[in-house]
């Protein structure tokens, strides 16, 4: 072992489970599902129409997500709910909304508040 997988903090298994994470939410519409998602439980129909898919296109979306387990689903009469139970989920969302409201390019904004040039 070097030097330099010594100083790694991340363990290997945490690496693996958040790539496999990151693989089945590398799509844009699995990424506002689970934006809509985090702020509350929907009904396929609500969350299909909020995306702009059809019920089928994102009832197959949610069974891939749910079948990696980053949501879990309740039936609720003839409705069936989706919630996201996944942690790496709601830190990647963070993440994309810091990246969203980041400053161009050409600047980055260092924890004291000052820009300085970018590496």
């Amino acid at each position: 072992m070097t030097s330099v997988e010594r100083d790694a903090t991340i363990p290997r298994t945490i690496l693996e489970q958040t790539a496999a994470s990151l693989r089945v939410l590398a799509h844009p519409d699995r990424l506002r599902m689970v934006e809509l998602l985090l702020r509350q439980q929907l009904p396929v129909g609500e969350l299909a129409e909020a995306v702009g898919l059809s019920s089928s296109a994102c009832s197959q979306h949610l069974t891939n997500m749910r079948a990696h387990g980053l949501l879990r689903s309740r039936r609720e009469g003839r409705w069936v709910y989706y919630e996201v139970i996944d942690p790496a989920a709601l830190s990647l969302l963070r993440c994309l909304r810091g990246q969203a409201v980041a400053p161009p390019n050409d600047e980055v904004i260092q924890e004291d508040g000052h820009a300085r040039d970018p590496v």
